[in-house]
């Protein structure tokens, strides 16, 4: 071929187009109803049931609307599911707006000392433009949740509901946004005038005034002590009063949270399995655990993930939910969009060669409520929680077949009781530091 596309090329490209008739249907089946319309294979439907042979019960779906704080609503539905369980309740919520709160706040005070750590850094560098890029991204981690539960606590969804600002973060976020580069470009010039760390400190207070000034008018002030009061299922009213959120935590969840680990399966050339991983530049409480994770085979991920279940136990966990997913019905399974089809051609990279190329990351967290086992307890199919509303998937549902668990998870949080011997003792290696554009940096 030329270094060019010429005129020739075009003519015996469309040549080629014509003469294939399937081109033809195709062309005429995606122009009038789209790619994903066109393509969906409706053998899924009836291979991916919504019936499993372990399923946890859950209240109502919650809906994390225009905001990107699913990994902050899987969390806390793993949790409720604890409270639920505890009081004998139909449903329950705790307050996303809450840990909204207090994680915003952190993200800002954590930019910003990372905007210190980095004077020396040039402003043209790879490292200043990822720290500009997304000052205060809605999603997070794992191990960036345990870090506000432990200093902050949880409460209820009605000590602190739901704002205009908390379930659509686009407008808050936009204006904190530019008031965090607006503070980077403050520090970075003080510094190159001469100014020391101390007097730069100094300055980074008022700027988190500032911040908490902004979100409490987006989000409202958060509460200092909170009170339950709920009706169980057999009728009976529940009142406990004064209670801050630390308090709340330890009476109604009671979780060690240091018990809890990341799982993840990245097998890429440069992440050996059986070691741990943490990424630079990553996470929201200064003064917090950093993330970490232990690499595994995913067949790891998935006997941990059952034996969690199999003990009553709801599993958070991290995926890229974009990829042969079907929001009607709610279906993830690679043979649901058979766009190869339309298009004559087939996609070919394997799981690894999609981290590398950028194909592929963690995008979204949701919660493993159940898992199909067959006559060996093998895994068919998995329960899936997501929190987009009771509208998306089956009344806010999704199954996962367990070929997609293989390609598109890659993240999950249980107990280190459900480890092997051998997996707790590999957790306890100095975790490995990946660059912070790493696509096991990615947030859900």
């Amino acid at each position: 071929m030329e270094k060019n596309i010429t005129f020739e090329q075009l003519a015996a490209y469309e040549k080629a187009f014509d003469a294939d008739r399937a081109n033809q249907v195709a062309m005429r089946a995606v122009t009038t109803n789209g790619v994903v319309k066109a393509a969906t294979n409706q053998e899924v439907y009836r291979r991916d049931r919504h019936q499993y042979s372990i399923s946890l019960e859950q209240g109502n779906i919650t809906n994390q609307k225009q905001s990107g704080r699913c990994w902050m609503f899987a969390a806390l539905n793993t949790m409720r599911f604890a409270i639920m369980k505890k009081l004998d309740l139909d449903t329950f919520e705790l307050s996303q707006n809450y840990t909204l709160f207090y994680d915003k706040l952190e993200k800002a005070n954590y930019f910003l000392e990372s905007i210190l750590d980095t004077l020396e850094e040039p402003t043209s560098g790879r490292v200043i433009a990822h720290l500009l890029m997304a000052p205060l991204n809605d999603g997070g981690q794992w191990d960036m949740f345990c870090n506000l539960i432990e200093k902050y606590g949880v409460v209820p969804k009605d000590a602190m509901p739901e704002t205009v600002c908390s379930s659509a973060t686009r407008e808050m976020a936009g204006y904190m946004t530019r008031k965090l580069r607006e503070y980077a470009c403050t520090l970075r010039t003080g510094h190159q005038n001469g100014k020391s760390l101390e007097e730069l400190r100094q300055e980074k207070d008022a700027m988190m005034a500032t911040i908490y000034n902004m979100l409490c008018v987006c989000l409202g002030k958060p509460p200092k002590t909170v009170t339950l009061e709920v009706r169980n299922k057999k009728k009976e009213f529940i009142r406990d009063t004064d209670l801050t959120g630390k308090e709340f935590f330890q009476k109604y969840v009671g979780w060690d949270l240091s018990q809890y680990v990341s799982l993840i399966n990245a097998p890429t050339a440069d992440k050996p399995y059986h070691k741990t991983y943490t990424v630079k530049l990553l996470g929201n409480v200064v003064e917090g655990r950093p993330v970490k994770y232990l690499n595994l085979p995913v067949e790891d991920l998935k006997a941990a993930a059952i034996a969690q279940m199999q003990d009553g136990q709801p599993v958070w966990f991290g995926c890229d939910v974009g990829k042969c997913s079907l929001r009607e019905g709610g279906v993830l399974d690679l043979e649901a969009i058979q766009a190869g089809e339309l298009f004559g051609t087939d996609f070919t990279m394997d799981k690894a060669q999609r981290l590398d190329y950028g194909e592929s990351l963690m995008t979204h967290a949701m919660v493993f409520q159940g898992v199909d086992l067959d006559e060996d307890g093998k895994p068919t199919r998995w329960r899936v929680e997501n929190s987009w509303g009771k509208d998306a998937g089956e009344n806010g549902y999704y199954v996962m077949s367990d070929a997609w668990f293989s390609e598109y998870t890659y993240q999950v949080v249980v107990n280190k009781k459900y480890l092997t011997a051998q997996q707790v003792e590999e957790l306890s290696q100095e975790p490995i530091q990946l660059e912070p554009w790493d696509p096991m940096g990615s947030l859900a």
